[in-house]
């Protein structure tokens, strides 16, 4: 979903927005094509809330390693506090679920 998103400003930007979004539309398509039935296996074992927040963790780390190798972006302290923020949230989305 990251480079449906953002690698387009890279390699399609002289193209026709259509095409963009057309491309990037069948990105998306493959990722939906593991996303969903990801979800509805792992829905048994997590919350709803936990899924979205490892989906949000999974998507960030992602996007991170693309901004940075894909799209040169450096690295800066921002990148540092963000991912403490998913270590919070991850710590207290799971923390209940520790104490069963």
């Amino acid at each position: 979903m990251t480079y449906a998103w953002y690698g387009h400003l890279k390699t399609l930007r002289d193209k026709p927005l259509m095409i963009a979004i057309l491309v990037s539309w069948g990105v998306a398509f493959f990722e939906y094509c593991l996303q969903v039935p990801a979800n509805r296996h792992g829905f048994g074992m997590f919350t709803l809330p936990q899924l979205k927040v490892m989906q949000e963790i999974i998507t960030m780390g992602v996007f991170a390693v693309f901004a940075v190798w894909y799209m040169n972006v450096p690295v800066t302290r921002n990148f540092f506090y963000a991912s403490m923020c998913l270590v919070g949230a991850a710590y207290f989305i799971f923390r209940d679920a520790a104490a069963l």
